[in-house]
Order: C-alpha cells, then sequence, then structure tokens
C-alpha cells in the first residue's frame, strides 16, 4: 500500500498519496479487497496500484480519472454488475461529478503484483480444471470479464431462487452486490474445488460477482 508516500508532478508540486480504497474488507496472501464509497462530488484522491486488480460496480454515478503525469482525463461509465480488470497504473485519482453515490469492491490480485507473498500454491488432486454450477439447465449468468488471468461473472437470481457454485483450479470469490447487504457477509473467499451456495433473497437484487483467478490453473 502507498499512503503517504509522494509523487511529484510534471510541474514540480509534491503530493502525497492516499489510500486506493475507502476500507479494507479482507486480506489474505492472494487478494486485497477494498471498498470504495464516493458520495456526490466527493473525490478519492491521488494514488498508485501496485498490483493488477479487480472493479466491481455496485452503484453507478458519472465519475472521471485525472492524471498526475497531466494526460487527459477518463470518463468512466460503469454499469451495475459489470466489471473491469486492470494492470498496474500511474498515479491518478477518481472524483464522483454525478449526483448519486459510487460504490465499488476493488480486488488487488496481490500474487501478480508487487506485494506477491512468492507462498507456492498447490491446487488440490481431484478439483476439476474449470468451475461449474450444482443445478442442471439454464443459470442467469453472464461472464463479463474473460481475461487470461481473470474471469468474472454476473449472476442474477430471482426472487427466492438459489444456486449453488463450485470453483476449479483456482481460488474464487463470491461477492454479493446487493448494496443492503453488509460488506463483510457479502465477500465470501473460496479455495480451489470447493463450493458456495447464493443466499436466497425475498426480491430480485442486483446479484453476484464470481470474480475466478484463473492465473492459478495455468
Amino acid at each position: 500500500m502507498t499512503a503517504g508516500t509522494k509523487a511529484q508532478a510534471p510541474d514540480g508540486t509534491e503530493v502525497v498519496l492516499g489510500e486506493i480504497g475507502t476500507r479494507v474488507l479482507l486480506e489474505n496472501p492472494r487478494v486485497r479487497v477494498w471498498e470504495v464509497a464516493l458520495d456526490p462530488g466527493e473525490a478519492q484522491g491521488w494514488h498508485l496500484h501496485h498490483n493488477p486488480y479487480v472493479v466491481l460496480c455496485l452503484s453507478t454515478s458519472p465519475c472521471h480519472m485525472d492524471w498526475l503525469d497531466g494526460s487527459p482525463a477518463r470518463q468512466l461509465s460503469e454499469t451495475v454488475g459489470g466489471s473491469v480488470y486492470r494492470p498496474v497504473s500511474p498515479v491518478h485519482m477518481l472524483t464522483n461529478h454525478g449526483d448519486t453515490a459510487y460504490r465499488n469492491r476493488l480486488i488487488e490480485v496481490l500474487d501478480l503484483g508487487e506485494e506477491t507473498s512468492g507462498t507456492p500454491y498447490d491446487v488440490p488432486a481431484g478439483v476439476a480444471a474449470d468451475s461449474s454450477f450444482a443445478e442442471v439447465g439454464e443459470v442467469p449468468a453472464k461472464v463479463v470479464v474473460d481475461e487470461d488471468d481473470v474471469r468474472v461473472q454476473h449472476v442474477t437470481p430471482d426472487a427466492g431462487e438459489s444456486y449453488t457454485w463450485q470453483t476449479g483450479a483456482y481460488p474464487a470469490l463470491v461477492v454479493d452486490l446487493d448494496l443492503d447487504t453488509e460488506p463483510l457477509s457479502g465477500l465470501v473467499y473460496l479455495e480451489p474445488g470447493e463450493s458456495y451456495t447464493l443466499p436466497t433473497k425475498p426480491a430480485r437484487t442486483s446479484g453476484y460477482n464470481l470474480v475466478e483467478l484463473r492465473y492459478f490453473s495455468r
């Protein structure tokens, strides 16, 4: 993490970097999961990523990203349930210039960045190569990120429906996108081959993101 370190703008101005999120919700040798929460008009502050990361959108609002090196600002247009996977990037800051709250979950992939623990990882024998659902038939799931390193699926059960998902030969995370769910209980880390049954909801919500760390299976 880079909070408290300094960076220099092209004009020589020094800025003190902040954290890349509002608070840490989960951390282990593989991932660090942040909550990012920006109310209308609020800025996250200058920060730097040392690890590739996955962004999962829970609540959307028009935002823009400014770069300390003076590059043109990037306008963000995210969709609830959508996701992006980004490598490390230059110093930047995020500002919510909309009139609604912006919320996301940001997952740092530590194994692929500067904070890797180097801890060996062995997949247990007998674990299937890929993830799957226990249910027979169509499951309301679609792939929103499909990279060599990471895949993210968005699952949207109807009211009263539930599905059981089993990971493949890699760790994974289940993230509840319902803003009414307490963040810590809405975040589950799974080891290879483990299964998880999505909680039943009384009404249809924004669903769940299933984040698969596929680089382990290579």
